[in-house]
């Protein structure tokens, strides 16, 4: 593709990295089953593929792929959005260094650092990373190595001034990585907004059909890139063709897709807000938001995750358990609706710490089904509870 750095995000979903095969002119990349690659002599390799665990070409496809739909010069696709962290962590961090960690994010985050890289010797601390004067005050006590940012956070949708962040974590020597799950590159730029790093669970809206899992990191530090490529190499947890294949026409529509979500969630969370049996909603686009205004400037829509508070737990418990079209399930970010349970659920690993998510608080994974129908099934499960 000609000048791709050029080219709006959807022409860049559709054509980064995917260039017809030069033989039959199959307009749509063959997948690359093989696990080995043919030698013109010994070392003499065909664009650098030797195995599959090193390389593959419908892998460098995707990863082509992210890295110009995200704007950064080097990316890389693997089996899971923890695996994908796990190679970023191992890469830059050294025990007795520390990660600054927002107090809301992924369960599985902060069970990574807790439970996997916490008995070699890193540590995390937590804070409230829409506060940028908390980070600084935090930043000040004691210097951190990476400062991770989850921006809209999960599950309770906390913005954060991902350029407000960059300042403070480059000026205290620390690493800035963001989680961009939520926003996807089709709404929210890290990068352009000063990030070192950017990190995916691709197994949500990037794949966007609930039929793939995956994860991936882009960067513009072509050293970090290549720390994180050999452990990806030496670890081996990258992705498979055919997931990367899928990942891959996923993004494709994500533009159309992230445009519906946006729409369909932002009629949900009025619907919710105007509820008498609502407590709270938790939803960017909404102006009552404490993250409206940084969203506005930050984003170019506010997806499809909306959370809401209940009475109680008893009630957030009855009313994930009463919807229809919604389905009751893990994960996010398919074209189909689904609730969520966090406490007992996608965040069960977060209890009893101070990440840990209110009893009361359902997730909804907002899809692109009718607007109408969709807030018709909310409406019956609230009238249950």
């Amino acid at each position: 593709m000609t000048n791709p750095a050029a080219r709006p995000f959807a022409s860049l979903a559709v054509h980064a990295g995917q260039d017809s095969d030069p033989t039959p002119g199959a307009v749509i990349p063959p997948i690359h089953m093989s696990t080995t690659f043919a030698q013109d002599g010994i070392g003499g390799l065909r664009g650098g593929y030797e195995y599959g665990r090193s390389g593959n070409p419908t892998r460098t496809a995707l990863e082509t792929q992210l890295a110009a739909i995200e704007h950064g010069e080097h990316a890389l696709s693997f089996s899971s959005g923890l695996a994908a962290e796990d190679a970023l962590l191992r890469a830059v961090l050294k025990p007795g260094d520390e990660v600054l960690l927002g107090s809301d994010v992924y369960g599985g985050t902060y069970r990574l650092l807790a439970r996997v890289l916490g008995p070699w010797g890193v540590t995390l601390r937590v804070v409230d990373m829409s506060d940028l004067d908390a980070v600084a005050a935090s930043l000040e006590e004691r210097p951190a190595r990476i400062l991770w940012v989850e921006t809209p956070s999960n599950p309770l949708l906390k913005v954060s001034d991902i350029a407000g962040l960059a300042r403070l974590g480059h000026a205290a020597g620390a690493l800035v990585v963001v989680d961009n799950t939520f926003a996807t590159p089709a709404l929210q730029q890290p990068l352009a907004l000063g990030a070192d790093v950017v990190v995916h669970s691709t197994t949500k809206y990037l794949g966007g059909h609930s039929d793939v899992v995956g994860g991936a990191l882009v960067t513009n530090d072509a050293e970090l890139a290549e720390a994180a490529r050999f452990l990806q190499f030496a670890v081996g947890a990258v992705s498979s063709p055919f997931d990367a294949w899928l990942t891959t026409r996923g993004i494709k529509t994500l533009g159309v897709r992230m445009q519906r979500h946006s729409e369909n969630g932002h009629a949900v969370a009025n619907f919710l807000a105007g509820h008498e049996r609502v407590a709270a909603v938790y939803y960017p686009g909404l102006s009552a938001h404490p993250g409206h205004d940084i969203a506005r400037t930050q984003m170019s829509g506010f997806g499809g995750i909306v959370s809401l508070a209940l009475a109680d737990q008893a009630a957030a418990r009855r009313f994930a358990e009463s919807t229809r079209l919604f389905t009751l399930a893990e994960s996010l970010g398919g074209v189909e609706s689904l609730v969520n349970y966090p406490d007992a659920m996608t965040h069960a690993s977060v209890r009893g710490t101070e990440l840990a998510v209110p009893v009361e608080v359902v997730r909804l994974s907002v899809g692109i089904e009718d607007a109408d129908d969709l807030v018709a099934d909310l409406d019956a499960a609230l009238a249950a509870i």
